[in-house]
């Protein structure tokens, strides 16, 4: 066997003994608790069919964009498009990307500079590390929600100072402090950035605009490959930022455009979005409906959220494992969290609600979960 090939499979045993291996699953015909489709538009027919409304339309345009957007795959209908998202989000200007990650890993990338300080909740997403460590900027980690830890963190800074936090927590479900955190950026002159990826749709156009923030909040990032349905991204800000991202952010310069499909999912997302608000209302009172329906376990926590995210904590990778194994021959989809994803002892599954589960199937859902916990 080839040295690499050595390497390859020594660290795939290390995962397989550890229990941590991971391997793709087709769909199944589960019942979804697992998806980040909280309004199900990736689902919606009414959606489909109004994409298909929308390209017909446009029959001039290509199944493929050809290039990136600075070469040959710019249309005055995706600028259009950047003006409307923004608009919605009562944001100044945008600028797409053609996935979170895409967005996450060119903005961190590119705007921080050597010498300049990046300050980041312990628990931010992964795309956001990924990118701060490309732009070689001071990195500085601050505890969960912990303003004490942040302000020490600040302190510490040095040149241009970005602070960088989601309005819901991947993991957690849970929401910050954004208020204070905000004001707490304001004092040491730092910039915020927030990560609206799973706020959006339960809070219409964030919690950034919910909270009439979007005048002090410096960007924000918005996917739309979990309420909205589709696929892609915007990192949302002043002109100035959308002209330095279109000349610096690297995943945006050297990357083949979003194909038209693609864009005319995204605005017809938007359209369904704006009257959503039938679906929003049912998708909380689904989430009121599962906690109410989960039995307190002093071994067990659920964690403290209000959105669509919904954590068991169970400790450890073997109990987590057996509970998803559990619920998911019991006919639900429900996955779990475990180490090195979530720190250890934190291991989890992670329950995701949407505005289309039933009663019925909620009811089952929390009753199988009690009957786990409570036999352990």
């Amino acid at each position: 066997m080839r040295s690499a090939d050595t390497y390859i499979q020594s660290k795939l045993d290390e995962r397989t003994s550890s229990g941590i291996y991971r391997a793709l699953k087709p769909e199944s015909n589960l019942i979804d608790f697992c998806s980040n489709d909280y309004l199900g538009f990736a689902r919606s027919l009414a959606l489909r069919e109004s994409i298909a409304r929308e390209i017909s339309i446009y029959p001039q345009n290509l199944n493929g964009s050809t290039g990136s957007r600075l070469i040959s795959g710019n249309l005055i209908y995706t600028e259009n498009l950047e003006r409307q998202i923004a608009a919605f989000h009562k944001s100044e200007a945008g600028l797409l990307f053609n996935s979170g990650y895409d967005a996450n890993v060119g903005l961190f990338s590119s705007l921080p500079q050597k010498g300049d300080t990046v300050i980041h909740d312990e628990l931010i997403h992964a795309s956001i590390i990924d990118g701060a460590r490309l732009s070689h900027a001071n990195r500085y980690t601050f505890r969960h929600n912990d303003l004490d830890s942040l302000e020490g963190k600040l302190k510490q800074a040095k040149g241009i100072c970005y602070v960088i936090i989601e309005s819901i927590y991947s993991m957690d479900g849970d929401i910050p402090p954004i208020i204070d955190i905000l004001q707490l950026t304001e004092q040491y002159n730092a910039h915020l950035i927030i990560d609206e990826a799973h706020a959006v749709g339960l809070y219409p156009s964030g919690l950034v605009t919910h909270l009439n923030l979007q005048d002090r909040v410096f960007g924000r990032i918005v996917t739309f490959g979990k309420a909205l349905g589709c696929h892609g991204a915007i990192v949302l800000g002043n002109n100035l930022l959308r002209q330095y991202l279109v000349n610096f952010a690297r995943s945006f310069i050297y990357t083949t455009a979003a194909s038209f499909h693609q864009l005319a999912s995204i605005k017809m997302a938007y359209e369904l979005l704006e009257n959503a608000n039938d679906d929003i209302g049912q998708l909380k009172n689904n989430i009121s409906l599962f906690k109410q329906g989960i039995n307190p376990n002093p071994a067990y926590r659920l964690l403290n959220s209000d959105s669509a995210i919904q954590c068991l904590l169970l400790n450890s990778n073997t109990k987590a494992k057996q509970a998803a194994g559990h619920l998911q021959n019991t006919g639900f989809d429900v996955r779990a969290i475990l180490s090195p994803t979530v720190p250890q002892g934190t291991e989890r599954i992670r329950v995701c609600i949407h505005s289309f589960n039933t009663t019925a199937d909620i009811d089952r859902l929390t009753a199988t979960i009690n009957t786990f916990i409570n036999a352990e």
